[in-house]
């Protein structure tokens, strides 16, 4: 990875509410940091930095946030970008269409729709992120690239050409705090007091903290109290996150991922080894514990679990998630169990996909999605 030496730099793609969210935590904190901010409109783009630069001078911070239009399409204006920023530091934000998108439509149509999961929604996330890694390489850049867009598979799937981010954000980040508080509520302890061991893949990350179990679920789970392991009943643990530790999620939710985001980044950009949960580290499925600084990112399983059998617990729970599986060669096989709900309601019907044709995918899905919300006179989504 890059060796940072001065301020460091970042570079934020896609102007939307995780990035916007993490824009105004980056500014205000403890490392000192230059920002642009990056997207498709330079308008958008621009009252968004301004935004950032203002806010943060409330606090007595003095951030320098600039602005730049980025098509990431245009692969080799991207590099060029790249190439005249060198970020050390590239936090991937964009997406054709957002994971939570499918939420603006009516409650019924909703539950329809998120029967489908995330997995084959994939080509929404992947196409995007494989066009600026594209550019990456093309720029010859040493920036760390931190990936927010479903990052569970899309690191996976980049992984067999070569081009995954080095690591992302939230899914599995984003239970942790929930799950923490609630194995110190059942061991009647103070939450300082508790550390959680987990590896989970979104699908669990997602229904767990809506649904409040886990049954049927692959996920593997060590709690610790004053750094000893301690016996505790998932289920209780898990049954809280839909009780008394219910959170709002959508759009509000995502100053969780926002936070996770932060904490990534601020332990990629310092010396010091910290220890955290994040899904992809190099291109893996699925999320686990790391210890991760600038120049480390590291598995850190518990006693008893092997990097093997970490990586297959991820591997059998993205079906749930609607992935049969990613192979060597770059071929994603989607779940036929959840493709059809995407082929019922859409119209759209991929069984396997290579990493190579994920912006003609994205292209139908998107149009096909937009036709489904025009039928039902839901609004458009930008």
């Amino acid at each position: 990875m890059n060796v940072i030496t001065n301020t460091p730099k970042l570079l934020l793609i896609g102007i939307g509410d995780v990035t916007i969210r993490l824009a105004h935590l980056l500014a205000v904190g403890d490392q000192p940091v230059d920002l642009v901010m990056a997207g498709r409109s330079l308008e958008r783009a621009t009252r968004f930095a301004n935004l950032t630069k203002l806010a943060a001078s409330n606090l007595g911070h003095f951030c320098d946030v600039e602005a730049l239009e980025l098509d990431l399409t245009d692969i080799d204006r991207t590099a060029a970008e790249i190439r005249r920023i060198q970020p050390d530091l590239i936090f991937m934000g964009a997406s054709i269409q957002a994971a939570r998108a499918i939420m603006d439509v009516s409650p019924q149509d909703f539950k329809k729709l998120d029967q489908a999961q995330l997995g084959p929604w994939l080509p929404m996330h992947l196409a995007l992120n494989y066009e600026l890694m594209q550019a990456v390489r093309l720029a010859e850049s040493r920036a760390i690239v931190v990936n927010a867009a479903y990052p569970d598979a899309v690191g996976p799937a980049l992984a067999t050409v070569g081009l995954a981010p080095h690591i992302g954000i939230g899914n599995i980040a984003n239970v942790v705090p929930g799950i923490t508080w609630a194995a110190a509520q059942e061991l009647d302890a103070h939450v300082s007091e508790i550390d959680i061991n987990l590896v989970c893949h979104h699908y669990f990350s997602h229904h767990v903290h809506r649904f409040g179990e886990a049954r049927g679920i692959p996920y593997a789970l060590a709690v610790f109290r004053d750094g000893e392991e301690v016996a505790v009943d998932h289920e209780a643990v898990f049954a809280r996150l839909a009780a008394n530790l219910r959170r709002q999620g959508g759009k509000d939710g995502q100053q969780v991922t926002a936070t996770s985001a932060a904490r990534t980044v601020w332990a990629l950009l310092g010396s010091e080894t910290r220890r955290l949960h994040s899904p992809a580290p190099g291109g893996m499925i699925g999320g686990y514990p790391l210890h991760v600084s600038r120049e480390r990112i590291d598995l850190a399983l518990p006693k008893g679990l092997s990097a093997a059998e970490a990586q297959d617990v991820n591997r059998r729970a993205q079906r749930l998630d609607g992935i049969e599986s990613i192979s060597p060669d770059g071929t994603i096989v989607f779940a036929p169990e959840q493709m059809s709900v995407l082929n019922d309601l859409l119209g759209y019907d991929c069984g396997t996909l290579h990493v190579t044709d994920a912006r003609e995918a994205a292209t139908e899905l998107r149009m096909k999605y937009e036709l489904y919300v025009e039928r039902l006179g839901a609004p458009q989504f930008a």
